[in-house]
């Protein structure tokens, strides 16, 4: 599904069903180099059982044109843009690892706004705050191959996924490395995987924007998870707490790339994080 956004095409994978303003609405954001289809298994469930599925491509990655987001809230503001075009009322929000910054400062800024249209939010493999070394910093910017050998070691903890995500015979190294080289070619302008990870090192809001969510928050993390352990999630989880939100924290057998790893736990807590009550409106 191409939408338009700010004079550009934002693309947004609906698990093959068209958009229904009558069901709820599920919008997935992906991580740094990264495209909607890392959802693959929890994304389509959620289409074929009575839900508006978004999984996008962010600006400037695989599908979608643009400049690529240069900061959290660049990278929210396009999917906010996106809500209002597709005149979406209420969404629950999920994101991975970059992407679950951006789910939670745009949940942050609808909570703020318009509670109403923010049901919950769910955060995948997250940290905060989510520093990247210098040496891959660098790398990323002039050894891009390196950056992603780098990325897939410390990102996985399994060579092949369990049937129910990609299939027997998958290999998550091979396609991890395939997916990230052909989001990297996709945008010959800029790179977008420095862009990504100045991104993350950059963002200094996480305890702030918790503090304004309204919402029930689900953490789903991977106990074997490299690049953003669990332990690293836990000013997130203290904050919602304090914030006195609905918190629950599912913890899966997975590295950092869970929704392969760990597909039907993933999808599991996910499942029940969208059960959640969501507060009614003050």
């Amino acid at each position: 599904m191409n939408i338009e956004v700010n004079g550009h095409t934002l693309y947004a994978y609906t698990g093959g069903k068209p958009f229904n303003p009558a069901q709820p609405t599920a919008v997935f954001v992906h991580g740094v180099l990264n495209d909607h289809s890392i959802w693959i298994l929890q994304s389509r469930w959620l289409a074929h059982h009575g839900w508006n599925v978004l999984a996008i491509d962010q600006p400037g990655h695989g599908r979608s044109s643009g400049a690529a987001p240069k900061s959290v809230a660049d990278a929210s503001a396009a999917v906010l843009a996106m809500l209002d075009a597709l005149g979406v009322q209420q969404a629950a929000l999920a994101g991975h690892s970059f992407g679950s910054l951006i789910a939670l400062h745009t949940a942050a800024h609808l909570s703020k706004t318009a509670p109403e249209r923010i049901s919950h939010l769910i955060m995948v493999g997250t940290a905060f705050p989510m520093r990247v070394s210098p040496a891959l910093l660098d790398a990323s910017l002039n050894q891009p191959e390196k950056a992603i050998a780098m990325v897939n070691v410390f990102s996985h903890s399994t060579l092949a996924p369990p049937p129910s995500a990609l299939g027997p015979g998958s290999w998550l190294y091979g396609g991890s490395q395939a997916l990230m080289r052909r989001v990297l070619a996709s945008n010959a302008a800029e790179n977008v995987f420095h862009t990504g990870f100045v991104a993350c090192d950059s963002y200094a809001n996480g305890e702030a924007d918790m503090a304004k969510v309204t919402c029930p928050v689900q953490f789903i993390l991977g106990e074997r998870d490299q690049m953003t352990p669990p332990k690293a999630a836990q000013s997130l989880v203290k904050a919602a707490r304090a914030a006195g939100l609905t918190v629950e924290v599912a913890t899966v057998p997975a590295g950092h790339q869970l929704m392969t790893e760990a597909p039907e736990e993933t999808l599991a807590a996910l499942r029940r994080a969208l059960t959640l009550p969501v507060p009614a409106p003050h």
